[in-house]
């Protein structure tokens, strides 16, 4: 991850401001939250700036995911373009493996699912996977926000607190 964001960040580096790269990386799916916090550590932003900058940009798409998601992945999975559908097919079969791991506890599920910054977890899987667990959008965007919060607290830790210690 520190590759692509480390590519990332110096491909926008002359162009846009760090504030907004920290932004777009955010936005992104796979990067997300801990992407954009760690290019905001890699262009020296304050914490204080880049945490609610990242979390905006990790959010921001999610009402749009929960609402849509079901929608266009059947939309998609009717369509000529192989290649599309493949992929589609791909990260449903995905998600739908993860939503198998949830108990009846969906929400504290999610949270954590969320919360926890692992490869492959985030708001955008999340909320693919409250879709599946038909979690109402209201009820899913509240915990997938605070699961955004609290792997963002940790990613900060990570980031900003401990190379501090060793630096």
């Amino acid at each position: 991850m520190e590759a692509l964001v480390g590519g990332l960040t110096e491909f926008f580096k002359g162009w846009l401001s760090p504030e907004i790269i920290i932004f777009i990386v955010s936005l992104l799916p796979i990067l997300e939250l801990r992407g954009g916090l760690i290019a905001a550590a890699l262009l020296g932003v304050d914490w204080a700036i880049a945490f609610p900058i990242c979390v905006i940009g990790n959010v921001l798409p999610i009402p749009i995911i929960l609402l849509f998601i079901r929608k266009i992945f059947d939309f998609i999975k009717k369509t000529n373009f192989l290649w599309l559908r493949k992929l589609v097919i791909k990260i449903d079969e995905k998600a739908q493996k993860k939503t198998k791991n949830m108990n009846t506890a969906s929400l504290w599920g999610l949270f954590l699912f969320v919360g926890i910054p692992l490869p492959g977890t985030g708001a955008w899987t999340g909320s693919l996977v409250a879709n599946i667990l038909n979690i109402k959008p209201l009820k899913a965007f509240i915990i997938i926000i605070l699961g955004v919060i609290t792997a963002g607290i940790i990613m900060s830790t990570l980031t900003y607190l401990i190379p501090s210690f060793f630096f």
